[in-house]
């Protein structure tokens, strides 16, 4: 008996034998086709058979650690819309802003790409388009950045994909950009009682000392010192109550620009504070301009009212008017200095800086003094003890410096005054 011939033996035109499922295409290229335990039907294309198999291979891997291997047709908004049906545990705030950023720069574009033919250099790229033609700023790149990467984690979690794609990208592309995330820097005292004192002499902007001087001695957020209310401060215990934060939203949605009321930025955020010497004393300055100017509030959001802090108008205040009030104060004090005392003589100016900066300088203030970091923990409201401690070990080191100085000075006095001891001794 003649030997028995495999009829599904099949070969390519270069001779190389094909396997189960590998199809050689007329028109150039190779095939995989394969049907998964449900039934359905699935296909790879490939330019080479080398390069069809290690799809192949990677497809027997991931059925093995069980990636899914039926759902090329997800795309990255697929997922991003499973993010947003699940994600809990963030401020209302917070969630708005992750919508926005990512249906306004990821949705459109990068969004409609299959999640399984992501690559970290799709991401590269993507996050360089950001920077270089839109001209965003890394800080807003970083808050995209954290959203897609839970996008991608959602994929990862449901066994769409193995890696996460986004991983470490955004480290790469500080690098790539040379950015360097700057501390933010307190003023000085000396800068400090030069703006309070500018402020409180100048009859311009004195109208800006109660607001400026209470965030300076207090070091509560920019949000919390607008939102607050009188009912919210105690004269008798001598203590500030801070409930909640005002945010202003400038979103393209149908609601357009608006404020709102919420909940502190964390949980420690909200706290008593005690009021400082003056503090007190400039609530009540607040009170009389207001009277004196014929100022009411009229501002009502979410069923708050009674707001301290109020325009000529009677409408809440917004950041972006104090910081822009700052720059202003800024430029004519320190052009008030230069005249009286010249440059060349090298005064006291004050630096480029936001309300923030006031929140920043209350806390080395603070430290400076020697009031125990737990203290200085909840009067800040930081959730972490570790933000606090940075702060610290940031003051302790400039003390240091400033203490090794002062010996160095004396060192020198002394060697110079035995020097001439000695010359006069000959």
């Amino acid at each position: 008996m003649g030997k028995t011939i495999k009829r599904n033996v099949r070969f390519d035109s270069h001779h190389i034998r094909l396997k189960k499922g590998e199809t050689e295409k007329p028109k150039g290229g190779y095939e995989y086709r394969w049907t998964t335990d449900d039934g359905k039907r699935h296909s790879v294309f490939a330019p080479t058979l080398e390069r069809l198999r290690e799809i192949e291979e990677d497809l027997i891997v991931d059925e093995h650690d069980g990636i899914k291997t039926d759902v090329k047709a997800l795309t990255v908004n697929d997922c991003y819309w499973l993010w947003k049906d699940m994600k809990r545990g963030v401020k209302d705030s917070t969630f708005k802003n992750y919508i926005y950023m990512y249906e306004t720069f990821v949705m459109p574009t990068f969004g409609q790409k299959r999640v399984t033919q992501v690559k970290k250099s799709d991401v590269k790229r993507f996050y360089n388009r950001l920077a270089d033609d839109k001209i965003l700023k890394i800080s807003t790149i970083d808050n995209i950045h954290n959203i897609l990467h839970q996008v991608f984690q959602v994929a990862v979690d449901d066994n769409y994909i193995r890696l996460n794609p986004t991983d470490k990208m955004l480290k790469e592309l500080k690098i790539a950009h040379n950015h360097e995330v700057d501390k933010r820097k307190a003023l000085t005292l000396a800068q400090q009682e030069l703006f309070i004192d500018f402020i409180q002499k100048s009859p311009k902007y004195q109208r800006w000392y109660p607001v400026f001087f209470i965030m300076l001695n207090t070091g509560m957020r920019v949000g919390e010192l607008t939102g607050l209310r009188w009912k919210d401060v105690d004269f008798e215990s001598g203590y500030i109550d801070v409930n909640h934060t005002l945010v202003y939203y400038n979103h393209r949605d149908a609601l357009g620009c608006y404020f709102s009321i919420n909940t502190p930025k964390t949980e420690a955020g909200t706290r008593k504070i005690p009021m400082a010497s003056g503090v007190r004393e400039a609530f009540e300055l607040e009170r009389e301009y207001q009277r004196d100017t014929g100022v009411e509030n009229v501002s009502r959001v979410d069923g708050y009212d009674d707001f301290i802090f109020v325009n000529r108008f009677g409408q809440v205040q917004h950041q972006g008017t104090l910081n822009k009030a700052i720059k202003r104060i800024m430029r004519d004090c320190n052009d008030e200095v230069i005249e009286k005392e010249g440059i060349e003589n090298d005064p006291v100016l004050l630096p480029n800086f936001s309300c923030h900066t006031l929140r920043h300088t209350f806390a080395p203030r603070l430290c400076e003094s020697g009031i125990n970091v737990k203290v200085i923990q909840d009067v800040l409201g930081h959730a972490d003890i570790s933000t606090t401690m940075d702060i610290y070990v940031d003051v302790m080191d400039e003390l240091k410096k400033r203490e090794i100085a002062s010996f160095d000075s004396y060192m020198a006095k002394s060697r110079e005054t035995i020097l001439n001891m000695g010359l006069q001794t000959l």
